[in-house]
């Protein structure tokens, strides 16, 4: 496959880490020369020291011959005009990142499409939706819905009170049982188990169950002393706020810390609610945040363009008895020493935005890609067609790639757990979990 990648910034240079471990034929095209080195030096990928909306330059490039064109770069008007230009190349598909939220509604994506744009992606509400994620379910770091929660992914870190620790797997998540443990993050090593692992104190552990096994599952891990979170305190008024507390549900009172008095008026015009609270000042003020109630929040939010900010102000937070913190750590260094901290759900909009894109690379019919950031690992919907390897068997005599394992299927609108006598259907969406496995191996089941 080939993949034209316009833009050598954050998004664009991980859309290249992540591709590369699927030996995909990668161009990358920026105007700067330095970011082009670093990428090229280290990833197997062909740098191009060019504009994006040179036509000579995309046939260069080849965009009369790429099956996906990117454009990526800090500029919505050059992405958008890059990705007319490849269309009318040849490009078969092109994906324009945007920073104009009126661009991202559902309503206007069919006049981007009669443009040649066939996907847009709007990073900060994508980052809003998995904000507010978390936020709903304050014992959980992520949540992942499968076909409206048919089927749902706990990502949940184990604690003294958890009944399910240091039995092997088998025993505690068998055919019968309402969940199964489907990854494992350790001590920074990623687990896909297998039947005689078992979980640890201060795993993380992804759980697969279904909407109505959720209070179970909150119980065998010793969380129903978690409130569920009413009050949240934002810290940072940026766009990823904005739209972050727009679209929190109602029953949430909102405050939100901006340290920019000009933003702060800005703010009270963006916001009619009376439920949103906007605060001059610093975040990281102690006085100002038990003033301002921090003892009565469930949950701290920290969205800053700093990470370290953002890091040291959740830490704060959960010393003053916050249960719930959210913070946005934009460079990938900081994940793992957030995630060290104890940092409930970190954010990160490149990578976010990046398992968008990541789907429509791939040639199965996949509807679904999220990227578990702090595990490493990919989480991906697969829907098999007629006649495929992997509806030819049970699960258990499948032979599936190591670093490879099944959570579940839907089958019309039913979520099924899968045991190893599962024989998979065609038109079944299911969910499969992949730590450092090629995503190609996995297609080919499918397809």
């Amino acid at each position: 496959m080939k993949i034209i990648i316009a833009g050598a910034y954050a998004i664009g240079t991980y859309l290249a880490k992540l591709l590369t471990r699927n030996n995909y034929n990668i161009v990358i095209m920026d105007s700067d020369v330095e970011s082009l080195e670093k990428l090229n030096r280290d990833f197997d990928l062909m740098a191009m020291n060019a504009s994006p909306t040179s036509i000579k330059a995309q046939k260069e490039a080849g965009a009369q011959d790429a099956d996906l064109f990117i454009a990526v770069t800090h500029d919505e008007n050059v992405n958008l005009n890059a990705c007319m230009i490849a269309h009318q190349l040849g490009a078969k598909k092109t994906v324009a990142k945007v920073n104009t939220y009126e661009y991202s509604l559902p309503q206007n994506q069919d006049l981007f499409r009669k443009m040649g744009i066939n996907s847009i992606i709007y990073p900060e509400m994508l980052a809003a939706k998995d904000i507010n994620a978390g936020l709903k379910m304050s014992w959980v770091r992520q949540r992942w819905d499968v076909h409206d929660g048919a089927l749902v992914m706990l990502g949940i870190k184990l604690r003294e009170g958890c009944e399910i620790l240091s039995r092997p797997l088998r025993e505690i998540s068998g055919p019968d049982d309402p969940f199964h443990i489907v990854a494992i993050k350790r001590a920074g090593e990623t687990i896909i188990p297998g039947g005689n692992d078992q979980l640890e104190l201060n795993d993380l552990a992804y759980f697969m169950t279904k909407k109505n096994f959720i209070p179970y599952i909150r119980k065998i891990v010793g969380k129903e002393h978690y409130v569920d979170v009413k009050n949240v305190m934002v810290m940072g008024g940026g766009t990823t706020a904005v739209r972050a507390v727009n679209t929190m549900p109602e029953y949430m009172n909102t405050k939100i810390i901006e340290s920019n008095e000009r933003r702060c008026e800005e703010l009270n015009d963006l916001f009619d609610s009376e439920d949103v609270l906007v605060i001059n000042g610093d975040g990281r003020d102690v006085s100002l945040l038990v003033e301002e109630g921090i003892r009565n929040t469930q949950a701290f939010v920290a969205l800053t363009s700093n990470a370290e900010t953002n890091i040291l102000a959740c830490l704060t937070a959960k010393r003053m008895g916050v249960r719930k913190t959210v913070a946005m750590v934009e460079n990938i260094d900081y994940v793992n020493m957030a995630e060290s901290l104890d940092i409930g759900t970190i954010i990160n909009k490149k990578v976010i935005a990046a398992s968008h894109i990541y789907q429509m690379m791939l040639d199965a019919n996949v509807h679904n890609v999220k990227f578990l950031m702090t595990s490493n690992a990919d989480v991906a919907e697969f829907v098999p067609v007629q006649g495929s390897k992997i509806t030819r068997k049970p699960v258990k005599d499948l032979g599936l790639p190591k670093g490879m394992t099944i959570g579940g299927i839907v089958r019309g609108k039913e979520g099924m757990l899968v045991s190893g006598n599962t024989m998979i259907e065609p038109g079944d969406s299911v969910v499969v979990f992949c730590h450092n496995v090629d995503m190609k191996k996995i297609e080919k089941l499918f397809n």
